[in-house]
């Protein structure tokens, strides 16, 4: 087992064992046992009592966190000429077509989000196995295929995000930066819980939030307690 450094002995000594704290306890004492060189990110891992296997318990949805993400996302918008300028004007990174499309086709994948229109989707089918392992694969469901190119690209901007239980059925987000103060830490992290309950599946029997954790890059993870959310 490696050895715990000074810093991380002492953040490990700062959380009371056993003890499960509300959102707000939570999001202050991660900044507190946060001591890194960088803005280091304020992840949550939410356990879900469903089956992702089944169909009907599938949980994915988007949230938009009312403090952004901290993060500087970058965006590429897959669209048709007429809707290039919409999408620069909205703030996306790269816009373009086939060049781009070409460009994946090699490999590259030096973007957060894809955004791009139902006519184009049939192009980017034959990347499946480019953008898909990488979560890069625009989907309705999310918004990032759309005619309102735009207003996707500045929702994303401003702090939308997507998420999707995993096949151990935990969902991972990111809720800011160690640089929020704990407020926006804690606004952001209900903004996703409550979103997080409001899709629960009606087949998903017992109990749905069994165990919450958050964390910061290089943090010991603190547990919330599901009943105060």
């Amino acid at each position: 087992m490696a050895k715990l450094t000074k810093k991380l002995k002492e953040a490990h000594s700062k959380i009371e064992k056993d003890r499960l704290y509300s959102v707000d306890e939570a999001s202050a004492l991660i900044k507190e046992i946060t001591n890194t060189k960088f803005d280091a990110s304020i992840d949550l891992a939410v356990r879900l009592g469903v089956d992702p296997r089944k169909a009907n318990q599938m949980v994915r949805g988007v949230v938009t966190l009312p403090h952004g993400t901290g993060k500087d996302v970058k965006v590429l918008a897959l669209v048709t000429p007429d809707k290039e300028a919409e999408a620069q004007e909205a703030g996306a990174d790269y816009v373009g077509l086939d060049e781009y499309l070409d460009k994946i086709k090699g490999g590259w994948t030096d973007v957060d989000v894809i955004i791009t229109m139902p006519s184009v989707m049939g192009k980017l089918g034959p990347l499946g196995r480019v953008l898909g392992p990488r979560g890069l694969m625009p989907n309705p469901k999310t918004g990032t295929v759309t005619m309102d190119v735009a207003k996707a690209v500045s929702e994303v901007k401003a702090g939308k995000i997507d998420f999707k239980v995993d096949k151990t059925g935990i969902v991972h987000a990111a809720v800011g930066k160690a640089s929020f103060t704990a407020d926006k830490i804690a606004d952001n992290a209900k903004e996703l819980l409550d979103t997080l309950n409001k899709l629960k599946p009606t087949a998903a029997k017992g109990v749905y939030m069994k165990s919450i954790f958050m964390s910061s890059t290089m943090s010991p993870s603190v547990q919330l307690d599901p009943k105060s959310v």
